[in-house]
């Protein structure tokens, strides 16, 4: 069935709703599910937060991160609406996903079980996601990103995706990460608005079972926003992409350098610290930027 398009409305932002109202179908859980769940009465959690809300994140926060230095004040509310949890912390993200977790047992589990749309399946084990996060994130380092810079990504749904998000994560950058499925003039406008010195894509991608040029969209989205130095271009789908010369880097031959080392330090972050900006359109199409 073809959706015919609103004139009034970007066509990336109608595609973009088209896609969030497919995703609110709700799942179920069988009561086998709920026996095993975390939080066996959400209603008495929820109570206990609203009850005494600085404690209950204290508690939680206590409890479910590692920290490399420890906060002095929950919530700072002092500058309403603009409140500052954490005040003091030091900690980052990428250690929490996965650094604190290769030093231990857990390091042989699975962390990632990916199968793609064309059937590929790969697996990955916590010591080597962090592996090839930290190869990735002295990738990242060795193209001049540096902490507090932002890194776009446009790729298929690929482990690679996850891998850079964390990768940049680990040394105190930002990631965007833009919809495989958006136009140059889309990617352009979200790469510009971030100052974006490195973008991450993949020659191709499947998408609902055709194949979808990434790359070309990509160097035309840098044609139209120059602030991009850097491409790094996973090979996915192998067919004949662009290269240009001095900008454009294979992910595996970057990945095969000696720079691409498996040890990598997690920066240490202030809580407050920006994470990712995340996109949305609007009527207009100007795309708006929410910073986590």
């Amino acid at each position: 069935m073809t959706t015919a398009l609103d004139p009034n409305v970007h066509p990336d932002s109608q595609r973009e709703g088209e896609i969030l109202a497919a995703e609110h179908e709700m799942y179920q859980p069988s009561a086998d599910v709920l026996a095993q769940v975390n939080v066996p009465n959400y209603m008495d959690l929820r109570a206990e937060a609203l009850a005494d809300v600085e404690s209950y994140w204290d508690a939680r926060a206590k409890e479910l991160i590692d920290w490399f230095e420890p906060y002095d004040k929950v919530l700072d509310d002092s500058g309403k609406p603009f409140y500052k949890w954490f005040v003091g912390g030091k900690t980052n993200i990428a250690y929490n996903a996965l650094d604190r977790h290769a030093k231990t047992w857990r390091k042989n589990k699975l962390a990632m079980i990916w199968e793609g749309e064309d059937g590929e399946q790969r697996t990955f084990s916590y010591f080597r996601l962090w592996q090839e996060v930290n190869k990735f994130a002295n990738v990242l380092k060795s193209l001049g990103v540096r902490k507090g810079d932002t890194v776009t990504i446009y790729m298929g749904r690929t482990p690679e995706l996850p891998i850079a998000m964390l990768a940049t994560t680990k040394i105190g950058a930002i990631h965007s990460v833009v919809y495989g499925g958006f136009s140059e003039q889309a990617l352009a406008s979200r790469i510009e608005d971030a100052q974006s010195k490195v973008l991450v894509t993949s020659d191709g991608a499947w998408l609902r079972g055709k194949t979808v040029n990434l790359k070309d969209i990509a160097d035309e989205a840098v044609r139209r926003s120059p602030v991009v130095q850097s491409v790094v271009v996973l090979k996915r789908t192998g067919q004949q992409v662009t290269m240009e010369q001095g900008r454009d880097y294979w992910w595996h031959d970057l990945m095969a350098l000696p720079i691409a080392s498996p040890k990598c330090e997690s920066e240490p972050m202030d809580a407050e610290d920006p994470l990712f900006i995340l996109y949305t359109s609007g009527t207009t199409g100007r795309p708006k930027g929410v910073l986590h």
